[in-house]
């Protein structure tokens, strides 16, 4: 793998994609709000080739430890699977293994931080707000996709309770969303696909509210480590990237 010192500059390089976009291009993305309709809010984000539903639903009642505990307010969880015939080779569902998979587990986390950080819960009140992420075909990015589909899923699901008189006010803080963001032979790229990040010399993925604050950076070198300047250049990528998911969240949530 090239060393930070002989990776090329982005600009200088005639880079060829395997789908064709230029470093800086997203992958055409799409919501399907209602997809899930015993669900209070869903909808299936479709990003490239990359397909997760998230839904909401909401229990009446808070986990026990918030009551043990007196904690006011509400509370916010996620959980993340990948279907069976989500990747090119089955994955064998964790119910079958019993246990949940180390990689489910972090990434279910990582949702629910995430989530966490774009809503107020003692405005919720006694309620807990369960997300359901499951990748129904994976080409890099889900975890990125599974938090920007989830946010459309929460808004979906805070305006039903609105308009059933559950909540007089959204909660909501800010907007969320993810992007992936890496260098492949020495080039930073936007959102990257599974050919791509398999390739990766560095990965990363970011989680930003819209008012333009992190709320979570994940970075590695794959056996190879990587310079400020390639740091800065990742992230003003991903920063790029995750503005025009903002945009599309709100397209997204205003046809309803």
């Amino acid at each position: 793998m090239p060393d930070s010192s002989t990776r090329a500059d982005p600009s200088s390089v005639a880079l060829r994609r395997v789908d064709g976009r230029s470093a800086s291009q997203l992958r055409p993305l799409r919501f399907q709000n209602g997809i899930a309709p015993y669900a209070t809010g869903s909808t299936l984000i479709e990003w490239g080739n990359t397909r997760v539903i998230c839904g909401v639903t909401i229990e009446e009642t808070v986990p026990r430890w918030m009551k043990e505990q007196k904690v006011t307010g509400g509370w916010l969880t996620a959980e993340y699977s990948m279907l069976p015939y989500s990747t090119l080779e089955r994955k064998q569902r964790d119910i079958a293994k019993g246990k949940l998979d180390g990689r489910s587990s972090e990434i279910q986390r990582l949702i629910g931080r995430s989530i966490r950080a774009a809503i107020d819960l003692e405005k919720v009140g006694a309620r807990t707000i369960c997300i359901d992420c499951d990748v129904l075909q994976a080409d890099g990015g889900t975890r990125t996709a599974a938090i920007t589909g989830a946010f459309v899923a929460l808004s979906l699901a805070i305006k039903k309770l609105i308009a059933e008189k559950k909540l007089t006010t959204s909660p909501i803080l800010h907007g969320v969303a993810a992007a992936s963001v890496g260098i492949v032979n020495g080039v930073p790229l936007l959102d990257l696909c599974y050919t791509e990040d398999v390739a990766a010399s560095v990965d990363m993925n970011l989680v930003m509210n819209s008012s333009g604050q992190f709320i979570e950076l994940q970075g590695s070198g794959e056996e190879a480590t990587f310079s400020e300047s390639e740091l800065t250049a990742l992230l003003a990528l991903g920063k790029s990237g995750i503005a025009e998911l903002l945009i599309a969240q709100q397209k997204a949530l205003a046809e309803i």
